[in-house]
């Protein structure tokens, strides 16, 4: 079963897994130098009001992505 679905739709509070990191580049660089590489395990804590950017904690720190950027990684949703 295939649930996977884009980091820009996850809800606040769901705990995910990045599956690929499509994005090309210095765009593909940068998001792969900040840790978001496949297999990370991200938790979404937040998002601002107009939904962008999107803040995650991973490993031992938070980071925040614009849509534009969380657009190019495809995440699984785990398990508690």
């Amino acid at each position: 079963m295939n649930n996977s679905i884009c980091l820009r739709n996850a809800k606040v509070n769901q705990k995910l897994k990045i599956l690929t990191v499509n994005a090309e580049g210095e765009l593909g660089r940068r998001i792969r130098d900040m840790g978001l590489i496949p297999g990370t395990e991200v938790h979404v804590i937040g998002k601002a009001p107009l939904k962008d950017p999107v803040a995650l904690r991973l490993r031992d720190f938070t980071l925040t992505l614009r849509n534009s950027e969380a657009d190019n990684i495809t995440v699984t949703p785990q398990e508690d």
